[in-house]
């Protein structure tokens, strides 16, 4: 649950609009968002092919618009999202590298990426992932699992 109500903050927080797919990277933001106007479920799948076509196991979908719009009104908030879910999946082979470089990198898996769509724009579906913040010598892992994230992203618009 807990991990649900933070990636839920984090994608109302990254949840600023983009035109045109291309990342929006600014000072201080911690991840990336792309914006299409295909359907939510298509983009969902796309996501789910895209893992897949990687060679790694989707290990869950998470469907975070259920959880916060069933407990918006009781903790005293506005429902922003119509439809939000979050893909997560993991790669052996980045989560050994994370680990040889600082054992506490493993608290980055399983990598996420959601997909979303905002109550007052129903007609545009945004995909957002985590730019990771590993511990140790862990540059070339970082970039490895960036380049995962957001060939799977692009992908699937």
């Amino acid at each position: 649950m807990r991990l649900l109500l933070t990636l839920g903050v984090l994608m109302l927080w990254m949840g600023c609009a983009l035109a045109g797919g291309e990342p929006m990277q600014e000072e201080g933001q911690s991840g990336r968002i792309y914006t299409t106007d295909q359907a939510f479920e298509d983009v969902v799948e796309n996501i789910k092919m895209g893992v897949i076509d990687h060679g790694l196991l989707v290990s869950g979908t998470l469907h975070v618009s259920d959880m916060l719009n069933r407990t918006a009104s009781d903790l005293g908030f506005t429902k922003v999202f119509s439809k939000a879910e979050s893909v997560e999946f993991c790669s052996a082979l980045i989560s050994h590298k994370m680990a040889q470089a600082a054992p506490e990198n493993i608290g980055v898996c399983p990598f996420t990426i959601a997909v979303y769509v905002k109550r007052d724009e129903p007609d545009r579906v945004y995909v957002a992932y985590r730019i990771p913040i590993l511990s140790g010598d862990a540059a070339e892992v970082s970039a490895a699992i960036v380049e995962l994230l957001d060939g799977i992203a692009q992908e699937a618009l």
